[in-house]
């Protein structure tokens, strides 16, 4: 279903840059899970201790965690990667069955649980259970969690209501997986005791994305549309608004959503917006963004009587990648899977930029 299914993957699982750059972000906020063995380490230890009892607010109202928690267990996607990027390793993460890697998981959490030395295969390595069905209350009640990270996720009231038993939750703040990462990053890092190495996470991941980005001057006030283009399935045309991470992040790194974008998102709490394939040519941006099956499936759209009226496909200035991992990277954003991103998805993002400007 085109790219459709991180976002579908991911309400189902719910019950309803480069390495190098990844590693940087890491380095900067991560800090020992074992024993203080300095002045310094026992300091910060004491310092992020004396942060609890901590109360955070979420859609279903609030979760009070009475002392730093030590066994993190984690659901959904994001909610792993910012635990990891703040230096601390959950017993138990959700095996990634979309986008995924043999381990099931990611490039960008291998490269996290490496630095951190806890590899999946090895003693110190979390816990992985199944989401397809749905949130596994049975297996996350077995790692006898202190908190359940949860805030970027789609969880619903009887979801959150049986996770409650458990463990405190820490769930969405407001819309189901429409948490923006930073927002997750500083929630999660209240939730750990690390406010300030969240907020600090946020600030130079945020600049990290903005050093690659600006080596692409071309990008820079281009307008967008990231939607759904299936040749196969012309009812599932449709364009992702405001609410959605991938939007929020062609923003962040100097582009403008096109006019349709915003008109939509206007007093809107969706993420997508069904578009009909007839009406394709109304689709006007600089550039258009769809992930597609297989590299055929772009031949398909280029060539597709309705889809090949949207300007930006008229021009060239289509990106259409069949790269799971990558479609992840950018779908489910997190701290550590942008940068992972940026040296595959900007020279595609600046190659139909280019084709625009022409």
């Amino acid at each position: 279903m085109a790219s459709l299914l991180p976002r579908r993957a991911l309400l189902k699982t719910a019950g309803s840059a480069t390495a190098a750059l990844a590693a940087v972000a890491l380095s900067l906020t991560a800090c020992s899970t074992g024993p203080a063995s300095t002045g310094t380490q026992s300091e910060t230890a004491a310092s992020s201790a004396a942060q609890f009892p901590v109360t955070i607010k979420n859609v279903f109202g609030e979760t009070t965690i009475k002392e730093q928690p030590k066994r993190v267990v984690t659901i959904s996607w994001v909610n792993d990667d910012v635990a990891l990027a703040l230096g601390v390793v959950p017993v138990g993460v959700p095996k990634n069955e979309w986008g995924n890697n043999s381990k099931g998981s990611t490039p960008w959490k291998d490269a996290a649980l490496e630095k951190l030395g806890a590899s999946f295969g090895s003693d110190k390595a979390p816990v992985q259970f199944s989401e397809a069905d749905g949130v596994n209350f049975t297996e996350i009640a077995k790692l006898n969690p202190d908190v359940i990270l949860a805030a970027y996720s789609g969880l619903e009231a009887a979801d959150y209501k049986k996770l409650t038993e458990i463990a405190p939750v820490v769930a969405q703040p407001e819309l189901a997986f429409g948490t923006p990462w930073q927002e997750a990053t500083t929630v999660i890092g209240k939730a750990l005791g690390k406010t300030a190495e969240a907020e600090k996470l946020v600030a130079d991941t945020e600049a990290a994305i903005k050093e690659k980005a600006a080596k692409y001057p071309q990008i820079a006030g281009k307008t967008f549309i990231w939607g759904n283009l299936d040749p196969a399935s012309a009812e599932n045309t449709g364009i992702y608004l405001a609410a959605d991470n991938r939007p929020r992040f062609l923003t962040e790194i100097g582009m403008k959503a096109a006019p349709v974008v915003e008109e939509k998102s206007k007093g809107s709490k969706e993420f997508f917006a069904a578009w009909s394939a007839e009406k394709a040519n109304e689709l006007d941006s600089d550039v258009f963004l769809t992930w597609v099956a297989d590299a055929k499936t772009k031949d398909q759209i280029v060539k597709d009587p309705l889809l090949s009226q949207i300007p930006a496909v008229k021009k060239g200035a289509l990106v259409a990648d069949p790269d799971t991992t990558l479609t992840l990277a950018t779908s489910a954003a997190s701290p550590l899977s942008l940068p992972w991103a940026l040296d595959q998805f900007l020279p595609q993002l600046a190659a139909a930029a280019d084709a625009a400007g022409k």
